[in-house]
C-alpha cells in the first residue's frame, strides 16, 4: 500500500469517527481516541488493534494524531540523496525519529517518536498552538 492510499483511507476513517462524536467536547473527543477505548469501539481504525499491539510503546497512547502532522511524504519521492530517493521525512526532525535506509530508498521511521501521541500535545493541537 502506498503512503497516499493509507493516508486517504485513514483520513476517511478519522472523519467518520469525528462525525459520530460531533456532540462531544474537545476533551471528550481526545479521551475517546485513547488506545484502549479505540481498540474496543473502533476495532477497524488500526490493524494493530486486533493484535493488541501498540505502534508506540507509550502507557497512555492517544490515537487522535495517528497520521502525524509532521510526517511528510510523496510516493514519487521528495528528493534525491545521492543514489537514494527520500520518500518520507519528519518536518521537525524529531529527536527520536530515525531513517530507514535501503540501497535505493530512505523512509522516515517514527516508531521511537511519541510526539503526536501524548494527550498534552493533542490538546495543544486542538487549541491551534501547533503547526
Amino acid at each position: 500500500m502506498t503512503y497516499q492510499k493509507w493516508f486517504d483511507s485513514h483520513t476517511k476513517k478519522h472523519q467518520n469517527i469525528l462525525k459520530k462524536l460531533s456532540n462531544l467536547s474537545d476533551d471528550e473527543v481526545i479521551e475517546y481516541f485513547r488506545f484502549d477505548n479505540m481498540q474496543i469501539n473502533e476495532p477497524n481504525f488500526c490493524p494493530l488493534f486486533k493484535e493488541n499491539k501498540k505502534c508506540h510503546n507509550i502507557t497512555n497512547l492517544n490515537c487522535y494524531l495517528c497520521a502525524c502532522p509532521y510526517f511528510i511524504f510523496d510516493d514519487n519521492g521528495l528528493e534525491q540523496r545521492e543514489e537514494q530517493t527520500i520518500y518520507s521525512k519528519c518536518r521537525i526532525n524529531a529527536k527520536n525519529g530515525r531513517e530507514f535506509v535501503s540501497e535505493s530508498a530512505i523512509h522516515q521511521d517514527c516508531s521511537s517518536c511519541t510526539v503526536p501521541h501524548d494527550e498534552r500535545y493533542v490538546k495543544r493541537y486542538f487549541s491551534c498552538d501547533l503547526l
